[in-house]
């Protein structure tokens, strides 16, 4: 199976996902919510106007548009990809959010799963990734992208594997408060 930073996401926040999700394959229906079909609709647009701007304050030289990226573990689509002016490349991606002096673990790890599928695809390092935060005037945050994280990444796509390859039942999260609102908390056992 080729994960997508998704699968991670929901990986890290409970390995149960996976589990329920792609093992037994019970979805998760949860509805379309407001936050996330209006984030897909400003995502669309700011694909479409010239954001020039950003890329020269970065000192970006190249760029490439929503790009669909794979490697043999793992696809997702950039944003934007774009090659700096030392040499190194970076993904850039749009939220639907306000920036409040606080980058979710989700948009962090986002990138980084985009950080490997660039240096994969395209040859070159990623250290650094950036968001555009829509609500707060778009407003640009560097995100740097070590080793360490890209490789964190690539153990929880082992995981996921060892998962649903291996039919294997893990552990819950170690963060209960995470069960409140988990779509599978009426049918997990703890």
């Amino acid at each position: 199976m080729v994960v997508t930073p998704s699968h991670i996401i929901e990986y890290l926040f409970c390995p149960r996902f996976t589990w329920f999700e792609y093992v037994l394959a019970i979805p998760q229906y949860e509805g379309r919510h407001y936050k996330v079909e209006k984030g897909r609709n400003v995502h669309d647009l700011k694909l479409a106007q010239n954001k020039e701007y950003l890329r020269k304050r970065i000192g970006a030289k190249e760029k490439w548009l929503d790009q669909y990226l794979t490697n043999d573990l793992m696809r997702g689509k950039v944003d934007e990809v774009l090659l700096l002016a030392d040499g190194t490349m970076a993904p850039l991606d749009y939220k639907f959010a306000r920036f409040e002096d606080k980058i979710y673990s989700t948009y962090k790890t986002q990138l980084y799963c985009y950080a490997w599928l660039i240096e994969e695809n395209f040859g070159k390092p990623v250290k650094k990734g950036f968001l555009v935060y829509t609500r707060s005037k778009n407003k640009l945050v560097e995100i740097e992208i070590p080793d360490s994280d890209k490789n964190e990444v690539k153990e929880c796509v082992m995981e996921i594997d060892k998962i649903i390859a291996g039919n294997f039942y893990p552990k819950a999260t170690k963060y209960k408060k995470r069960c409140l609102t988990c779509t599978y908390r009426n049918i997990c056992t703890k």
